[in-house]
């Protein structure tokens, strides 16, 4: 291949680039470093007209255009076959442009330069030299060996580098597995774990899931204790997990460049969580996935190909340890199968006297407990309310002068509740009084005048004034509310609203005997069937545990209600003997109402009997 005929403005001289030396000084990345390297280089070598570095790819181990001058655009296989000599005999090498050596008579040649660190060829570099004298070429490899001691530097930091974010790795690694290896059952060890990748991959949440009936539902979250497996931000992150049990492969967003896999699901988990950088890899064991790792960071930044490859290689690791957890902790029906066939084969073995005196007497307990029959009882949570309850509300508008009592308080019949604003009353009043006494006088005068007509239209406007006046009084005596009987404050606290408005008819306190109970009972509706009027049991609260005290069933509401997920119905009983003055309204507890003779077999068997029997009736055709 012949050279390229180049002009004098192909060749630009030392300082046309005022910014190689800033470049140099503080490079974004390698490629900037060694682009404004080269220009530097170039720029000192007078006879530079082209010139190009090769660096070694340290994933493949290949050789790649690293950087080129003067146009990165320019085609530079010219070059390529002293590189290659270079490289080979690991010298610095001057070649004529056509290849012949020595150099031709002009001085024009390609010198070629090799970058060695401990032994391991790193890059080479090659200058398109003009004509010139041949001595000039020996002070150009002098240069180009003196200028490879920054690039024998940036590869040397660059293994370091390297060689520190591999001993990270491995130290990330190890701690991990051993953390994860604290813990005997999965949950724990789950939960160490991610707490442990929250803090040293600096993420704001690390959930870890496992596969359950062809999906993957959340186990843990970082610097959570418990959660709600029907909130939505569990939905939304098992909706990430299932996406990366579906594909088998790790998924991140923002996808990198090269990442043929969109995320679909990762995008609309991150857009409703508000997550910034989420990142999901499969926990693997013997070949399948059997659980998730999501990282996710609220604010960014996002993840690095260090840290995807690194949390990768972390669901590898910890799957066969998890998988070997999950296989201990089987589910009840396989665990009881496993057990029951082992003890089939010990009971009808040779051996083993003692297990078989055991069986039978585990079939003579089996036995009693299927014969022996007592009260079933239903329970419930109660909570105790007044039988009546009377509210006091404000008898016209106005504003909060003193609140004097609180829920929770004892009151006394006729002691005060709250005081309301009375100042405006007042000047009503007196207002009306001297309207009164105004009228008053001007009557007397129309009737010592013996004016008829002036006395009565007089008297009616008395009588008026009297009448405004009574009722002024009688507002001024309603400021002040009382108690209209001896009982206890169930809700309302006016100390903290002093001042604020009121109007007619607001509810301010709900006041209740201390005598006269009754009992609110949330019966779950899988055992209203057995429930009738009538019916007594025993209820005990949480303030007085030490007493149980008589209830009787007096009435059913025939409507359910959700209650904390579970559908209830409120049935009404009735306390038979008082706990005195112990007894308030709102304490709790939990109530048992007698509904039969069943067996005990019966009674601890009957809720798994029930909910068999519905889902194979869900199931059946």
């Amino acid at each position: 291949m012949s050279a390229p005929v180049h002009s004098d403005s192909d060749v630009p001289r030392a300082g046309s680039d005022l910014s190689a030396w800033g470049r140099f000084a503080s490079p974004r990345d390698h490629a900037e470093f060694f682009d404004a390297w080269l220009s530097l280089l170039a720029a000192r070598i007078p006879r530079s007209l082209a010139a190009v570095l090769l660096a070694r790819d340290r994933a493949e181990g290949a050789f790649t255009v690293a950087a080129v001058w003067p146009d990165p655009r320019r085609d530079m296989q010219y070059l390529s076959p002293v590189a290659q000599k270079a490289l080979r005999s690991r010298e610095g090498v001057v070649a004529a442009p056509g290849g012949e050596t020595p150099p031709l008579a002009d001085g024009a040649a390609h010198v070629g330069y090799p970058v060695e660190v401990a032994g391991l060829l790193c890059a080479a570099v090659v200058f398109d030299l003009g004509p010139g004298p041949v001595a000039g070429l020996q002070e150009a490899l002098r240069d180009i060996h003196w200028a490879a001691a920054w690039l024998t530097d940036h590869f040397r930091t660059q293994a370091m580098a390297e060689r520190e974010a591999d001993l990270a790795r491995a130290a990330l690694f190890n701690e991990t597995l051993a953390t994860a290896m604290q813990h005997h059952r999965l949950q724990p060890s789950a939960l160490s774990v991610v707490n442990e990748l929250a803090q040293r991959l600096r993420c704001d949440r690390v959930s870890a899931g496992f596969e359950a009936a062809g999906q993957v539902v959340p186990l843990v979250m970082s610097n959570t204790a418990t959660f709600d497996a029907r909130s939505d931000l569990v939905r939304w992150v098992g909706a990430a997990m299932d996406e990366v049990l579906d594909l088998g492969v790790p998924v991140q967003l923002p996808a990198p460049d090269a990442e043929p896999l969109a995320g679909l699901a990762h995008a609309d988990s991150a857009r409703q969580m508000g997550v910034v950088a989420m990142l999901s890899v499969p926990v693997r064991a013997q070949g399948q996935t059997i659980g998730v790792l999501t990282l996710e960071r609220i604010a960014g930044p996002a993840f690095t190909q260090d840290e995807a490859s690194a949390a990768a290689s972390l669901g590898v690791l910890l799957g066969p340890y998890w998988g070997q957890q999950r296989a201990n902790e089987r589910g009840t029906l396989a665990q009881l199968r496993a057990a029951t066939l082992a003890g089939m084969r010990e009971l009808t073995g040779p051996q083993r006297p003692g297990l078989k005196l055991g069986g039978l007497l585990a079939a003579l307990l089996l036995a009693v407990v299927a014969l022996w029959e007592t009260d079933y009882r239903v329970s419930a949570r109660t909570v105790v309310e007044g039988s009546t309850q009377i509210a006091a509300v404000a008898p016209f508008d106005g504003f909060v002068s003193e609140g004097l009592v609180r829920a929770g308080d004892t009151v006394r019949r006729g002691q005060p509740l709250a005081r309301l604003d009375n100042r405006d009353l007042l000047l009503e009043r007196s207002r009306w009084l001297a309207e009164r006494e105004q009228l008053l006088r001007r009557y007397q005068v129309a009737q010592a005048q013996a004016d008829r007509a002036a006395m009565g239209v007089l008297a009616a406007q008395v009588n008026q004034a009297e009448a405004q006046l009574a009722l002024a009084e009688e507002r001024l005596s309603r400021t002040t509310l009382v108690a209209p009987f001896d009982g206890v404050v169930v809700s309302g606290d006016l100390s903290q609203q002093i001042g604020s408005p009121l109007q007619t008819g607001q509810t301010l306190f709900e006041l209740a005997p201390l005598q006269g109970f009754r009992v609110m009972m949330q019966v779950d509706d899988r055992d209203i069937a057995g429930l009738e009027l009538g019916q007594r049991g025993e209820l005990v609260l949480s303030g007085l545990p030490d007493r149980k005290l008589p209830i009787s069933v007096k009435r059913i509401t025939p409507v359910a209600t959700q209650q904390d997920g579970r559908n209830v119905f409120a049935v009404e009983a009735a306390i038979d003997a008082t706990a005195g003055a112990a007894l308030r309204p709102g304490m709790q507890g939990i109530g048992k109402v007698a509904v039969g003779q069943r067996s005990l077999l019966w009674i601890w068997t009957h809720g798994f009997v029930d909910w068999l029997r519905l889902t194979l009736w869900n199931w059946s055709p």
